[in-house]
């Protein structure tokens, strides 16, 4: 609802959800790349990895990777894929089970296709169809062995001879027994596949409408916003005369909300917003001060909005930090003065004065910048501290591309800086630590066994 909404805000234009082609290349393209962070059941890991090898191009190809994704059913998954990509021979035990499963390239996927072949194929009615179900899957030996020899007989009855037809019992069991409901499946599917078609036509949209949804947690939004940069969204510091409460879309940019900005409280992000609905654009430090006026524009709140950028474009950061006393005692005098004014009417006391001067001050290092927006915004946004050593990274193997090592350990060398620190003590009373590693492509958790930290005490700080 939110995509569309941004949408609406940006284009001007209704997308008719409920009825959008199923056969949309361009999200078929997003599903075979493999590009699903934030997409309603696929953004997993190993799903990602099996929509690649697979190269969906069909509706019916993600109702059943979502019915195959699951314990049991999932060791099918390569066989499936085998079959759609044609390595592999679709078969049929028997002709007639090619109308129930051609869908799915021969292999039972979902429970309504053992009613079928049930109903189909050994004569069975619907109820007693979910009756042969819910015996395989409770695996009551005793139904068990009288749904066996039904099923058998049903199927003899039909011209099927008794070989094939145990057999046929044989390929139904394990289907019947963790097959998932089709229904269920293509709900889903149908939710997948919206989210997927937003996200390749309405990209910067629907990830700023994902970056709302996750604003409360910052490992997320941290995670979102390198699949922005993957997607080369550019994700715009806050501002006070362009930013929202929350991500908004600007000229396919995502500008950051106000109201994520730690210390920044709602009520007074509202009051920002509405002047500025009012009365236009903020023109400088001093206008936004004589406009606003709220116990909430305190010194915590105005620290956070110049630390983080979002009063870059009135000056320079530490230069406003350092007159930091004097702007709130201009804000106390602005508040003071509106008092007056209404006081004035009735009286012939006159308003008071007051004028802002700005002490000069040594702008913020680059570092100090980035150390501020981590404080306040959870993670670094206008840059990142290690793109100074970028080019001495490049000898080192990227994190992004760290892969399993199969067959025993392999040891590799990587180069980032650490971005979190968790000390625990050992069963046997010595520390030792979960680390944060960081490089320009991706994150990763490292342990520090107490032999490690015993030697090396001294490396292992915050930002080294």
């Amino acid at each position: 609802e939110q995509t569309l909404e941004l949408n609406q805000k940006t284009d001007d234009q209704t997308i008719a959800i409920d009825q959008l082609p199923l056969d949309d290349r361009k999200t078929y393209r997003l599903l075979q790349a493999g590009h699903t962070t934030g997409i309603f059941q696929l953004e997993s890991s190993g799903m990602k990895r099996y929509l690649k090898e697979l190269q969906p191009t069909k509706f019916d190809d993600i109702i059943a990777m979502i019915a195959l994704y699951r314990p049991g059913p999932m060791e099918l998954i390569p066989d499936f894929i085998s079959r759609k990509r044609g390595k592999t021979e679709i078969s049929y035990l028997h002709p007639r089970l090619e109308p129930i499963l051609k869908s799915t390239y021969g292999i039972a996927v979902f429970q309504e296709q053992v009613l079928e072949i049930a109903r189909e194929l050994a004569g069975f009615s619907y109820s007693e169809a979910d009756v042969l179900r819910k015996a395989i899957g409770k695996k009551i030996k005793k139904l068990l062995d009288e749904q066996r020899e039904k099923f058998v007989q049903g199927m003899m009855k039909n011209g099927i001879v008794k070989a094939t037809a145990e057999q046929l019992f044989r390929f139904v069991e394990p289907f019947a027994r963790y097959g998932f409901n089709k229904a269920h499946s293509t709900c889903y599917a149908t939710v997948g596949f919206q989210t997927a078609y937003l996200k390749a036509h309405y990209p910067s949209e629907f990830m700023a409408a994902i970056l709302n949804a996750e604003q409360k947690n910052i490992d997320r939004i941290s995670f979102l916003i390198d699949e922005c940069k993957e997607m080369n969204i550019k994700v715009l510091p806050p501002d006070i005369n362009e930013s929202d409460k929350g991500f908004t879309v600007s000229n396919q940019d995502i500008r950051f909300g106000l109201a994520a900005v730690k210390n920044v409280g709602e009520h007074i992000v509202l009051e920002i917003i509405q002047e500025r609905e009012r009365h236009g654009h903020f023109q400088s430090i001093e206008n936004l001060l004589e406009r606003v006026n709220d116990k909430d524009l305190n010194k915590k709140s105005l620290e956070s909005l110049i630390k983080c950028g979002a009063l870059d474009k009135f000056e320079e950061r530490n230069k406003l930090l350092k007159n930091i006393d004097s702007i709130l005692k201009y804000s106390k005098n602005q508040k003071s003065i509106k008092d007056s004014r209404q006081i004035s009417l009735f009286s012939d006391q006159p308003a008071f004065a007051s004028t802002l001067r700005l002490l000069d001050g040594e702008p913020a290092e680059q570092r100090q910048a980035l150390a501020w927006e981590k404080e306040l915004l959870g993670f670094y946004l206008s840059s990142h501290p290690l793109e100074e050593y970028r080019e001495k990274l490049i000898s080192f193997q990227k994190i992004k591309n760290l892969k399993i090592a199969k067959g025993g350990s392999k040891m590799l060398s990587i180069a980032g800086m650490i971005s979190s620190i968790k000390k625990i003590t050992t069963k046997s009373g010595q520390p030792m630590l979960f680390i944060g590693i960081e490089d320009l492509t991706s994150k990763i958790e490292g342990l520090v066994f107490p032999s490690i930290l015993e030697k090396n005490p001294d490396i292992f700080i915050e930002g080294a």
